[in-house]
């Protein structure tokens, strides 16, 4: 089962990669305080016009090179 994450792209920089800035938030067990978690991911990305600000799907895949092992499947906004 592949991992899917919905994130915001950061930057356009490289050819046919973006990187995508996955936000994760969870509710501490014992301060009960929201903690926000950030990650950025590189993927690939050869179908899609993006440019920074996208909110974009990504899912795992194969590795495609160092540092890329996602792909862009789905532009949902801006």
């Amino acid at each position: 089962m592949s991992k899917i994450l919905t994130g915001t792209v950061v930057s356009t920089k490289m050819q046919k990669t973006v990187v995508v800035k996955v936000e994760r938030k969870f509710r501490h067990p014992l301060y009960e305080k929201v903690v926000t978690y950030y990650k950025n991911y590189k993927a690939h990305n050869e179908d899609f016009d993006l440019k920074k600000g996208d909110v974009v799907k990504i899912i795992e895949t194969r590795p495609i090179s160092k540092d890329k092992h996602f792909k862009v499947i789905e532009k949902l906004s801006k």
